[in-house]
């Protein structure tokens, strides 16, 4: 039985993950953070399937203690401070986490367990003010947030240990990925349960910022099977994670509102106080490499996710469980 650790397993691809490797007979444990307040909603369902251990990426000592302990054939690191305008207001603590805790746990690995394959949530906030379109492993990264900076930091680090110490470390750039187990600060569960709030009429407005920007949006359940056969490949590489088409958010909210039978713009009110201090306007990947080398496809389109994300938070409004 493989054994297989993941980072910020409470999270959305974290839950989506430790299903799929419980699937496959995997042994799994989950990194969890000491907090005054633990959520384990995501996990709930299948809490009782897996172990959870304690540690924190900004302590050494915890991570070399835990990897000691579970000497996990794989490692998912997809733990970090992921929420993009959050980068602004702490952007010290987001390089804390998101780019000096990954070389923490890369050295714990290197210590402990160095035979060990790894995983890096890599980011297509790495390329920012993009260089080109569609985007490709090859793709100069332009940050343009303390998250995409922090990022890209966490990606050549994983790159170095690999050439330096021959670890098989490998980096996802993923794409936007959303599910109905996203966050509602993230503006994808912002649109679905506002939806639901409206149509059940316990909400009157939704106040948005840029909705022109455009993203290539895809279902987190199909990117963390591109994760898991990355670690299944003879040889380590970077792999781009992509649908290959994009959406603006004007598109996601008129294909949300219409599921319910509502107009968008009878609803959305465009505030200010949404809009980016500098904005990533249109992110398309090109996916080529890791279908034609992992055999990787998505198998959610954009219109399905969108519709199954404003079900699911109907449900949540109206008292059901959600576990999808």
């Amino acid at each position: 039985m493989k054994k297989a650790l993941i980072t910020g397993i409470t999270g959305q691809d974290g839950s989506y993950l430790a299903e799929l490797l419980l699937s496959k007979g995997y042994e799994v444990t989950g990194m969890v953070r000491r907090a005054s307040t633990e959520t384990f909603d995501r996990i709930a369902h299948f809490k009782d399937r897996i172990t959870l251990c304690q540690a924190d990426l900004l302590d050494q000592f915890s991570l070399v203690k835990m990897l000691d302990t579970v000497q996990p054939d794989e490692i998912y690191n997809l733990a970090a401070m992921s929420f993009v305008p959050t980068s602004w207001t702490q952007p010290v603590l987001t390089g804390e986490f998101t780019a000096l805790g990954v070389t923490k746990l890369l050295e714990a690995i290197r210590m402990v367990c160095p035979k060990a394959r790894f995983y890096q949530a890599s980011s297509s906030e790495m390329f920012g003010k993009v260089l080109e379109v569609p985007q490709k492993e090859t793709t100069p990264f332009y940050p343009r947030s303390p998250y995409g900076v922090a990022k890209v930091y966490g990606h050549f680090i994983t790159v170095n240990y690999r050439e330096s110490y021959n670890l098989f470390a490998v980096s996802g750039i993923l794409f936007n990925h959303e599910s109905p187990r996203r966050g509602k600060e993230f503006v994808t569960r912002k649109i679905t349960d506002g939806v639901a709030r409206i149509k059940l009429g316990t909400l009157k407005e939704l106040r948005m910022g840029n909705l022109d920007a455009k993203r290539d949006w895809g279902f987190a359940g199909d990117y963390v099977r591109a994760m898991w056969m990355m670690l299944q490949q003879e040889t380590a590489d970077d792999y781009l994670v992509a649908t290959g088409h994009s959406h603006s958010v004007r598109e996601f909210l008129q294909i949300a509102f219409s599921h319910v039978g509502l107009h968008f713009e009878d609803y959305v009110v465009i505030d200010p106080e949404f809009i980016r201090p500098a904005e990533v306007d249109h992110l398309l990947g090109n996916p080529a490499k890791a279908r034609k080398k992992l055999g990787w496809q998505p198998e959610v389109s954009f219109e399905q996710l969108v519709t199954m994300m404003v079900d699911a938070d109907l449900d949540r409004q109206m008292g059901k469980t959600v576990t999808a």
